[in-house]
């Protein structure tokens, strides 16, 4: 399998949010904005990347018995310096929105899936090449899922204003409106995969 073909597998095929419906717990409860949902999404590509480099490097000497316990001190070991690097570099209000999010991505199913289903059984580079398209598809859902969320809640996009207040519809920025805007996105996604 090409690496081109890994990547774009994970952006279309394998989506995890608009297709295998993974990380919905992160999904639903991070996109009330479209900078959230792209941080969130960022966040999760780089330990899923990292990981699966390393977990790819580490697979010969890992014995059958103990895999998934390495796997999760691998997986927390990225996370604690992904929460190092966000806590004195990203800007506070996002720190702010993920918050308790940041942390459960050790165990985010999206991460300890791919890990046992790719990244122990390909090489190292196929398993990069496998995070960033899931990672990507990953960031794109949440970013989409943010957006559509935030302009019909708050009418804007990335804090930019596009639509007057009295367009505006609450329900959508609260969780009600996270289970139906995905309803349809996933719908839509799914039509044009069809199509």
């Amino acid at each position: 399998m090409s690496n081109i073909k890994i990547f774009l597998n994970g952006l279309i095929q394998e989506n995890p949010t608009f297709v295998l419906f993974l990380g919905m717990c992160p999904t639903l409860a991070t996109t009330t904005s479209a900078i959230n949902g792209l941080s969130m999404g960022l966040a999760t590509m780089a330990v899923l990347i990292c990981t699966n480099f390393v977990i790819s490097c580490i697979k010969n000497i890992t014995p059958d018995m103990v895999h998934i316990p390495v796997y999760i001190v691998v997986i927390a070991a990225f996370v604690s310096i992904l929460q190092m690097l966000m806590s004195a570099y990203a800007p506070q209000s996002i720190n702010d929105a993920l918050g308790i999010y940041i942390p459960l991505i050790v165990v985010n199913c999206i991460i300890l899936g791919r890990a046992e289903s790719f990244a122990c059984k390909h090489t190292p580079v196929e398993s990069i090449f496998d995070g960033l398209g899931i990672g990507l598809g990953f960031a794109l859902a949440l970013t989409l899922l943010g957006a559509v969320r935030e302009l019909l809640g708050a009418g804007s996009i990335f804090g930019i204003h596009l639509l007057p207040e009295t367009f505006n519809i609450l329900m959508f920025i609260l969780p009600p409106g996270a289970f139906l805007t995905l309803g349809y996105l996933v719908a839509i996604f799914n039509k044009i995969k069809k199509a």
